[in-house]
């Protein structure tokens, strides 16, 4: 029996509308993401780019990218990591959206913590954010933990309609970029820079004034006041780490990562002048203070200046912080010595280098002249999302660098 062509059509067309719709369903996934941490108490939400095929990812904070070093799919999860810090976060594909989890290792133990991804709606937490006022400016802060002494800070924020960017300082670095939004009179602030999961939010009070709370992580929580003053400062992070009385040295001796003892009296280090870091690969702010020394370095080790970076890390084992510590030397082209100089605890760091009054702050940053001396102890490190405060720590560094550069031996002793 002979079927009539013009009955085929329609049957033939209605199933190639299915199939496109079967392709559409199938589409490659959106590369822009808004990935959720659960934390606690909060939710903190963060901009990832991952390319398609794997070749690129990168979370966004503000003006901030911090790209992924380590990417992999493993049996169809994403699994990114960072080698330096030694966190990773997996991420398993479900129709249009990922789930997994956050792990972030400590001194001693993991977090692990909830994390879901959507297609990026192009917001960070509101979607139209309405503020009733404007918080740029300069604060000054209070932030009181729960099971420690209160602290001050300085904070730094830029609102542009119902966006808000800024940081927060204190004498032991900076809280780097934040971004968020001002909605109504809450202000909400997050950032993942691979190392740490922070939130902040606050209501703004009649008087103008702030108070709120921040997360970190799955274990630490403050609360925090604010009131708008633009001559806001903090201590001299010159004063605040010193010689004990009787000592006019730095003494040391610590393997590097290949295992052999360094010491400053050492051939390579006479009649330098050397900069000595107190550090540690879990810190963001020692990061950003690596990249600073290295292109320092870069620039002026033909006039006779060298580093030695001393790890403190949140494992015993050395073969493990070795590893750690190629992996921030690599990511930052880092041409000095590291070495392996124990726990971050800070009262065990302080024991290894019984000369100091305390290890306060991570980055430390120790300036030693040409015949050995310590000329200046800097505590902390104000990095580049502090703006103003970063390039005025720039100038004050480079200003001391030329006078111990431009003297010799004797005129050092």
């Amino acid at each position: 029996m002979k079927i009539e062509e013009p009955a085929v059509r329609p049957a033939i067309a209605f199933l190639l509308a299915l199939l496109m719709t079967g392709c559409a369903r199938e589409a490659p996934p959106t590369e822009d993401w808004r990935v959720l941490i659960a934390l606690p108490q909060a939710e903190l939400p963060v901009r990832l780019w991952l390319a398609a095929d794997g070749s690129e990812a990168w979370f966004e904070n503000g003006r901030e990218r911090v790209l992924v070093p380590e990417i992999r799919r493993d049996a169809g999860r994403w699994v990114l990591r960072f080698p330096a810090f030694n966190n990773a976060l997996e991420l398993q594909p479900a129709g249009t959206e990922m789930s997994g989890t956050l792990t972030l290792v400590k001194r001693g133990y993991e977090q692990v913590m909830p994390v879901r991804a959507e297609p990026n709606p192009g917001f960070r937490f509101s979607a139209d954010p309405r503020p009733v006022t404007d918080l740029t400016g300069r604060w000054e802060v209070t932030f009181t933990p729960d099971e420690d002494d209160p602290y001050l800070a300085v904070g730094e924020f830029d609102q542009q309609g119902g966006r808000l960017t800024g940081t927060f300082l204190t004498a032991k670095g900076d809280y780097r970029f934040l971004a968020g939004e001002v909605d109504g009179a809450r202000l909400r602030l997050s950032t993942f820079d691979g190392a740490h999961a922070y939130v902040f939010s606050a209501e703004v009070g009649a008087d103008g004034t702030l108070a709120g709370d921040f997360w970190s992580g799955t274990r630490w929580h403050e609360r925090w006041v604010a009131r708008r003053n633009f001559d806001a400062a903090l201590p001299d992070p010159y004063g605040l780490t010193y010689l004990k009385p009787g000592w006019e040295r730095l003494d040391f001796s610590f393997p590097n990562l290949e295992g052999r003892p360094v010491s400053l009296s050492d051939p390579r280090y006479r009649g330098k002048v050397v900069l000595v870091t107190l550090a540690g690969t879990w810190c963001p702010n020692c990061a950003d203070e690596a990249e600073f020394l290295a292109g320092y370095l870069a620039a002026h080790r033909h006039r006779g200046v060298e580093a030695i970076t001393l790890l403190y890390e949140h494992v015993e084992e050395f073969e493990v912080a070795a590893a750690l510590g190629r992996a921030l030397r690599d990511k930052h082209g880092l041409e000095h010595e590291l070495l392996i100089a124990g726990s971050s605890e800070k009262t065990r760091a302080a024991q290894t280098l019984p000369m100091l009054n305390h290890v306060l702050a991570y980055p430390t940053l120790i300036l030693v002249d040409r015949s050995g001396g310590v000329r200046a102890i800097h505590t902390g490190f104000s990095g580049p999302a502090t703006g103003e405060h970063y390039r005025a720590f720039v100038a004050d560094f480079e200003a001391r660098m030329e006078v111990l550069l431009g003297e010799g031996v004797s005129e050092a002793q």
